[in-house]
C-alpha cells in the first residue's frame, strides 16, 4: 500500500497499486506549481485511490490541451493531485507528497523542450520534448 499526505497532514490518501507511471514534468505549468522546479508525477489508477481531508480545486487547461483538475489541500495549501477530464480513471499525484517518496521514482522526463536552460534533468532517464501519449 502506498501512501500519502499534505504538509499539516489535513488530507491523507492511499492508492491500492504501484504507480503505472512516474514522470518528472518541466512544462510550465509545473514550474509554477513547483514554484521554479519541475513537478515528479505519479499516475495510479482512481479506482482503489482513497483520498480523506477536504481539496481545494483548481480547473485550467494544460498545455496539453487537456481541462485539468489541480487539488491541494485547504488548510496548508499544498498542492498533492492532478486529473485530467479526458481521464477520470487516473489521478497524477505529486510524489514529494508520499510518505515514501522512493515509491515514486522517475520513469521519464517530460515537456523538456518547456524546461529553463538551468533545469537539472537526469541524464539517464528519457526525455520527451512535449506531452507523451497518455498512461493507462
Amino acid at each position: 500500500m502506498i501512501s500519502g499526505r499534505c504538509l499539516c497532514g489535513s488530507v491523507t490518501y492511499r492508492a491500492a497499486s504501484a504507480p503505472i507511471v512516474v514522470r518528472a514534468c518541466w512544462c510550465r505549468l509545473c514550474q509554477y506549481i513547483g514554484a521554479g522546479s519541475g513537478t515528479v508525477n505519479a499516475c495510479f489508477a482512481r479506482e482503489g485511490f482513497i483520498i480523506q481531508g477536504e481539496l481545494g480545486d483548481h480547473m485550467g487547461v494544460a498545455d496539453s490541451g487537456a481541462r485539468m483538475h489541480r487539488r491541494f489541500c485547504r488548510s496548508c495549501g499544498t498542492h498533492l493531485f492532478s486529473e485530467a477530464e479526458p481521464r477520470p480513471h487516473l489521478i497524477f499525484v505529486r510524489v514529494g507528497t508520499l510518505d515514501d517518496p522512493e515509491a515514486g521514482r522517475p520513469q521519464m522526463t517530460i515537456w523538456t523542450s518547456q524546461a529553463p536552460s538551468w533545469a537539472c534533468i537526469a541524464e539517464d532517464l528519457p526525455r520527451v520534448e512535449a506531452q507523451p501519449p497518455p498512461a493507462g
